[in-house]
């Protein structure tokens, strides 16, 4: 009985983590469709009314995303010359 009850535990947290993962991804994919300056000023509003522990998750995908756009403007450069 306290093998099924720790395998639940874990498959459980399994369960848990693969649908955080998913939700996170979902998350970045609805971010990343504000490309334009008027989108991003509007989300930038939209997190300026909230704290920034609230923010925080969003605040990290965005930086993920900067930090990749420029890394492939900056391989399309190389590439370039």
């Amino acid at each position: 009985m306290a093998t099924q009850t720790t395998a639940s535990r874990v498959r459980n947290a399994v369960t848990s983590r693969f649908e955080a993962r998913r939700a996170k991804r979902t998350l970045a994919r609805e971010i990343a469709a504000y490309r334009t300056p008027a989108e991003r000023l509007e989300l930038d509003l939209i997190l300026g009314r909230h704290t920034a522990e609230e923010t925080r998750e969003i605040e990290a995908i965005l930086r993920a995303q900067a930090v990749a756009e420029r890394t492939s403007f900056q391989a399309l450069q190389v590439d370039q010359t």
